[in-house]
């Protein structure tokens, strides 16, 4: 799943607030995240324990952002089961400690014969991996807004990916919690190692590997920025005056 056929995340925004007040209407995910106005449902709306980057944290536009770390690398059809497995879908991200409990169990769906580093080390709640490299179709499966939720939960930064299925990029931008990638250039996946260090710049949409000295072009991730850099489409649309500010 490319960026490009997705709807314009400015009438996007505008499509939730109107789902927001008209319930009955909405789709599933925004029903979820319309929780303060909804109590019997859950808020996907979750608490970082960081900025997504200096930039983001000084108001800066988010073109500027650049993330640098080790990376953890996956193959193609990465699905949201093997992200978090339906069994941790009661924890409640709006809940600090059960968000950070989210983030612990993010990626342990993957098989160990495979993947034999964990993306989380067991004891820890937070993973030293700060940029996800993916193959094709990553985030294919259920529509679990978890799945992104767990990746932020865990202190992830960015995916960067061969292709995307439509609802996880979806409920990444929706939920604010990462920035999903998509890379030009094919090849990274397969090239980079789990651990290398490595450098995401948005500004200008290439993904670089300090350990092997290559680069990636990426496809620019367009009106979607703005909207993760926000902290999701509910925080975007308040900040648009699309609808009332929780001071409101």
């Amino acid at each position: 799943m490319t960026a490009a056929p997705l709807l314009s995340l400015t009438d996007a925004a505008t499509a939730t607030a109107t789902a927001v007040l008209a319930p009955g209407r909405a789709p599933a995910r925004a029903r979820i995240q319309a929780a303060p106005r909804h109590p019997a449902t859950v808020s996907l709306r979750c608490h970082r324990a960081r900025p997504l980057t200096a930039a983001a944290a000084a108001g800066d536009s988010p073109s500027s952002a650049a993330f640098h770390g080790e990376c953890f690398v996956v193959g193609d059809n990465i699905d949201t089961d093997q992200i978090i497995p339906a069994e941790h879908l009661t924890l409640v991200p709006s809940k600090p400690d059960e968000y950070r409990k989210l983030g612990s169990f993010a990626f342990v769906g993957l098989p160990s014969a495979a993947y034999p580093i964990p993306f989380v080390a067991p004891g820890e709640e937070s993973s030293r991996y700060a940029v996800i490299i993916g193959g094709a179709n990553f985030g294919c499966g259920s529509s679990r807004e978890h799945a992104p939720v767990a990746l932020g939960a865990a202190g992830a930064r960015a995916v960067v990916a061969e292709g995307y299925a439509r609802i996880f990029f979806r409920n990444s931008v929706a939920t604010g919690e990462v920035y999903p990638l998509e890379l030009a250039d094919s090849g990274a996946s397969k090239e980079c190692k789990t651990g290398d260090v490595v450098t995401v710049d948005l500004d200008n949409s290439v993904l670089i590997n300090h350990t092997s000295g290559k680069q990636y072009k990426l496809k620019p991730i367009g009106d979607a920025g703005p909207v993760i850099e926000a902290g999701g489409i509910f925080a975007y649309a308040r900040k648009a005056g699309m609808i009332a500010s929780k001071s409101a």
